[in-house]
């Protein structure tokens, strides 16, 4: 068995290398030496790295002085190296356990052999155990295709090999520093294995806004290193052809991507036009024959060093893709208006844009912002946008969302009112005022305060940046949830600290009056108390984006056994949950209102709320009524999906419950319930209920609209 040497630079990335370090460890082959480089990482990371380094007699660790970068590191990596093979890691990646066995098996007289990278947006991605491996590929003329990435990673090399061909790494790039080592190494070799059951998990970072991968970092920069290693390869094997083909690929790929991406600001150009004159000159003319007119035009231009010429390409360029991308989807013509022709438009300074939870009610926070101004002033005009018509108070215009109508009134509305994120490709015009109310106070992690993303949509993080840069103004419920907005949604505008305009009907409407026809217009008994049961929904659970299922974990039948005489249960699920729950053998006892618009008028007749990590339990709160929570799967929630801000275990205001009998237990003992938890109540709503005092919504208009004036 020869002795690996894994090489392991590491700079400030203590949120992974517990799991890539544990993973190396792990490994079915067991010579082998990790030699970790401390890229001059801040002190957690200096700590973690030492706590980790106590646990195996086969971890080294060196410390830099400075920061020397991903080239530097490797390269100093392999003079520490005792082993006879290496293999190279980045510190947010994890490896397969039997990849280093199954590489070091099949490298025989190879100088190198190559395993397959699966990119992973979480951790702990499973490895499929095969009964049966396949053979090595052998790549020969097509051996350039192994490095389409230009990544050194999941390669395992003979160290004679580096040292007798004086393969180093780039140190004069931050990207792209493996090109240099890479293209060599393979260079010197005929014949190279590829090994496909040997698997290397690629961690595509979730946060390339805090922490951003190399790749994820400044463009500009990105840019200019690609372009000075190509340059440098260019110039060194200008003879080679097969060499000269896989470069003339990168740089083409490379500028119909990126480049071209990084051109949409017309702004850019000018900053790396005479570099990247320098590098596309040395393109082969053969190279360019499959790319289209714009491309061959665009890359002929800025080989003649035209500038000027090339801006005005550009600029049609970008017009005819971005059309030929709105040509494909009625929604993405719609959006390609809005960019570029509506916005030119005059915006209506006194026309008011609202949406609640994508469409899909009449509700929240703008709903009661809408109808304070709508009683009180009649010099606005109001757009609301939903998904089906809705009877609203006022008649207000309606447009479908994601309709024509929609995107027109977007473009020339004066206010945008939103609870949740309105669609992260439209440009929001200077005169127009946002208000994003949000939709309640966080129990569960939000967006930066998360670590993996186990959603449907991986990009969350980065999207959601994009679309909260628009706010103007941000509505909080407490003083805790405006410290978590302004970390978690990385926000530095207008916080309106006034209590949540969704719980002013908490304060105005909590009377035997208003309940009753609360009651009577929901068809529900009044001689029976009610029980809303107001779940969340769980990341991991979806059909699709924006479309997650729920299993119900409530045993209705028992319920209705124990407690169906004075009670009824009222279903209200998260507006995100797609699945409808079957309650058709519970007629009279169980109702699902989870379509009905607006909760807050079902906290005002529900004797008793059952939630589990939902942010409801803050707004019932207001009401002092008793709260029940059911967690039946709080570890998994807690320690994998989400994790929480409070402990939910000391801090709620009511017991934990794990399964439908110790519910039953609860509603049946409820009295004593409310006394045994009748402290931690009122400390609770000392935290997060005192700024609400039914004027919200006022006090949030006449911040808002400045030149609001009420109407007698």
């Amino acid at each position: 068995m020869a002795k690996i040497s894994i090489i392991l630079p590491i700079y400030n990335t203590e949120e992974y290398i517990t799991e890539c370090i544990n993973s190396l460890l792990s490994q079915t082959y067991k010579n082998i030496e990790i030699i970790i480089i401390d890229d001059h990482s801040g002190i957690e990371c200096k700590r973690l790295i030492k706590e980790i380094a106590a646990q195996d007699p086969r971890i080294k660790v060196f410390h830099l002085d400075e920061n020397m970068g991903i080239g530097f590191t490797r390269n100093f990596g392999i003079t520490k190296a005792s082993g006879e093979l290496i293999y190279f890691v980045d510190s947010d990646d994890y490896v397969a356990p039997t990849t280093i066995e199954l590489l070091s098996k099949n490298i025989k007289n190879y100088d190198m052999i190559c395993g397959k990278i699966e990119h992973t947006y979480t951790s702990g991605s499973k490895v499929e155990q095969l009964e049966e491996l396949s053979k090595p590929a052998i790549y020969t003329d097509n051996k350039y295709n192994l490095i389409k990435n230009s990544s050194a990673l999941n390669w395992l090399i003979k160290k004679d090999f580096i040292n007798n061909n004086r393969l180093v790494f780039s140190e004069e790039v931050v990207s792209f520093s493996d090109l240099n080592f890479m293209v060599p190494a393979l260079y010197n070799n005929k014949e190279i294995p590829y090994l496909k059951e040997a698997l290397y998990f690629k961690r595509e970072r979730n946060d390339p806004i805090l922490k951003p991968s190399i790749m994820q970092g400044d463009s500009k920069r990105i840019i200019e290193d690609f372009l000075n290693a190509f340059i440098v390869m260019k110039e060194h094997y200008k003879e080679d052809p097969l060499i000269n083909d896989y470069l003339d690929f990168q740089i083409l790929d490379f500028y119909s991507n990126d480049i071209v991406e990084f051109f949409k600001d017309e702004s850019n150009i000018a900053s790396i036009f005479q570099l990247l004159n320098t590098a596309l000159e040395k393109v082969q003319n053969e190279s360019m024959k499959s790319y289209g007119y714009f491309i061959k035009t665009e890359i002929q231009t800025i080989i003649k060093g035209d500038s000027n010429k090339f801006i005005k390409i550009n600029s049609k360029h970008h017009f005819l893709r971005e059309f030929k991308i709105a040509i494909k989807g009625r929604r993405k013509l719609y959006i390609f208006l809005y960019n570029r022709f509506f916005t030119k438009l005059p915006v209506k300074k006194n026309t008011v844009f609202l949406e609640s939870f994508l469409g899909k009610s009449y509700s929240d926070n703008p709903k009661y912002i809408y109808e304070y101004m709508k009683n009180n002033s009649n010099q606005y005009k109001y757009i609301w946008s939903f998904n089906e018509k809705k009877d609203i108070p006022g008649n207000p215009m309606q447009v479908k969302r994601f309709s024509l109508k929609y995107f027109y009134y977007l473009a020339t509305a004066g206010y945008w009112i939103s609870n949740s994120r309105l669609p992260k490709d439209l440009k929001k015009r200077e005169e127009t005022i946002y208000l994003q109310t949000w939709h309640g106070t966080p129990l569960k992690k939000l967006v930066f305060d998360m670590k993996d993303i186990y959603s449907a949509d991986p990009n969350y993080k980065y999207n959601f940046y994009k679309q909260s840069r628009r706010w103007d103004y941000l509505n909080s419920a407490n003083h805790y949830s405006s410290e978590i907005f302004r970390r978690a949604f990385l926000y530095d505008g207008e916080m309106l600290e006034y209590g949540y305009p969704r719980n002013d009907i908490l304060y105005q409407s909590n009377n035997e009056k208003d309940i009753k026809l609360i009651k009577d217009k929901l068809n529900l008994p009044s001689n029976k108390k009610a029980i809303l049961y107001a779940p969340t929904w769980r990341d991991d659970e979806f059909y699709g984006s924006g479309r997650y299922k729920f299993k119900l974990k409530l045993e209705l039948e028992k319920l209705k056994q124990a407690i169906g005489d004075n009670y009824i249960i009222i279903l209200r699920m998260h507006y995100f949950i797609a699945n409808q729950i079957d309650i058709s053998n519970y007629e009279g006892f169980v109702y699902d209102y989870s379509k009905y618009d607006d909760i807050a008028e079902l906290y005002l007749i529900s004797d008793i709320l059952i939630t589990d990590y939902s942010s409801v339990f803050f707004d019932y709160a207001n009401l002092l009524r008793p709260i029940l929570f059911y967690t039946y799967d709080l570890e998994k929630y807690r320690d994998t999906l989400r994790g929480f801000y409070i402990n939910i275990e000391q801090e709620v205001p009511g017991p934990l419950l794990k399964d439908t009998d110790e519910i039953i237990n609860a509603i049946q003992n409820i009295t004593s319930i409310e006394n045994d938890y009748k402290d931690q109540y009122t400390q609770f709503y000392n935290r997060f209920c005192v700024w609400d005092n039914g004027h919200a919504s006022e006090r949030t208009v006449k911040t808002v609209f400045k030149g609001f004036d009420i109407t007698d």
